[in-house]
C-alpha cells in the first residue's frame, strides 16, 4: 500500500498532487497550489468533478465558460469563517489568478454530469460546534450529503481546539452496504496553529491489518483508504483540515469501533 502520510512537495506552486493511481484507491484526488499575487493556475476537469476551496486568500477565477470574478475572504484560515468555493463538473475547465497569496485546494471525484457549475459558500456555511467535553470541534460543512452540489464529492473543514480529540470517537466507513455502512476513500489536508507544532492521526483496522500512528505538521495530507482514522491536537496546537470523501455511492455511514462505541452511547444522551 503507498504511504498514508504525504509531504507537501515544497512551499509555493502545486505543492501535493494525489490522484487514485498515487493512492491506490479508485475514487479521491486531493491537489493543493499555494500561489502568490500574481501568478496563476490552470487544469482540465476529465473525468473528474471538482470543487475549489480558497483556503486562504483570494483568488479571480473563471470555470465552466463562466468568470466568477474573485473568490476568497479570510486571510487566515484559523479566521474560521465560512471558505469560498466553486464547484466545477466533468469534462471542463478552470483557472485561477492569485489577487493574494492564496493557498487553493482541488478536490476530486469521478463526475456524471449531473450537476452545474456553482459557488459554494460563503453564504449557507455555518460554524457548527460537535461532540462534548475535549471531544468539541467546529465544522464548516461544504458540501455534505444534505448539500446536492455534487455527483460523488463529499467536502468538510473541521476546526479542533488545541488539547482536544476530532474524527472520533473512532470510527470507518470502508464497506460497501448501505445503509448499514457506505464505502468512502477519505484525504485530511492538515493545518497547525502555530505552524511549527505537531498532531496525530491514526489509522486502523479492528483487525490490525493496517495500523499506523502519524505525526503530522502544517501542511500534511492523511490518506485513509479503510479503517478508523482519529485525531488528536495536543495542548498548546489548534488543529483544521478540510476532508475530502467519495465513494460508488454519494452517502455517509459509519460503524464505530467497539472498543470506543461506549462513549458514543454515553453523549449521545
Amino acid at each position: 500500500m503507498p504511504d498514508l502520510l504525504r509531504k507537501p512537495f515544497g512551499t509555493h506552486g502545486k505543492v501535493h498532487e494525489i490522484t487514485p493511481a498515487t493512492a491506490g484507491w479508485r475514487y479521491v484526488g486531493f491537489s493543493l497550489y499555494r500561489l502568490r499575487a500574481g501568478e496563476s493556475a490552470a487544469e482540465a476537469t476529465g473525468s473528474t468533478e471538482v470543487i475549489l476551496v480558497m483556503v486562504e486568500g483570494k483568488a479571480k477565477v473563471t470555470a465552466a465558460g463562466q468568470d466568477w470574478g474573485v473568490l476568497g475572504e479570510r486571510m487566515d484560515v484559523f479566521e474560521k469563517t465560512p471558505p469560498h468555493c466553486l464547484y466545477v463538473p466533468n469534462g471542463q475547465d478552470w483557472a485561477a489568478v492569485a489577487e493574494t497569496d492564496c493557498t487553493i485546494a482541488i478536490c476530486a471525484a469521478p463526475g456524471k454530469g449531473g450537476h452545474p457549475a456553482r459557488r459554494i459558500g460563503p453564504d449557507g456555511i455555518s460554524l457548527t460546534e460537535r461532540g462534548k467535553g475535549t471531544n468539541t470541534r467546529y465544522i464548516n460543512n461544504i458540501a455534505m450529503e444534505a448539500e446536492d452540489y455534487c455527483d460523488s464529492l463529499l467536502v468538510t473543514e473541521v476546526f479542533t481546539p488545541a488539547g482536544h480529540w476530532s474524527s472520533y470517537p473512532s470510527h470507518r466507513h470502508d464497506e460497501d452496504d448501505f445503509p448499514r455502512i457506505t464505502y468512502l476513500e477519505e484525504t485530511y489536508y492538515h493545518r497547525l496553529n502555530p505552524a511549527q507544532g505537531w498532531a496525530v492521526q491514526r489509522v486502523y483496522t479492528e483487525d490490525g491489518t493496517l495500523g499506523e500512528t502519524m505525526a503530522v505538521s502544517d501542511g500534511d495530507v492523511v490518506c485513509v483508504p479503510r479503517g478508523h482514522h482519529p485525531c488528536g491536537a495536543p495542548y498548546g496546537f489548534e488543529l483544521y483540515y478540510l476532508n475530502v470523501m467519495a465513494g460508488p455511492r454519494r452517502n455517509w455511514r459509519f460503524i464505530p469501533d467497539p472498543a470506543s462505541e461506549w462513549i458514543m452511547a454515553r453523549d449521545a444522551k
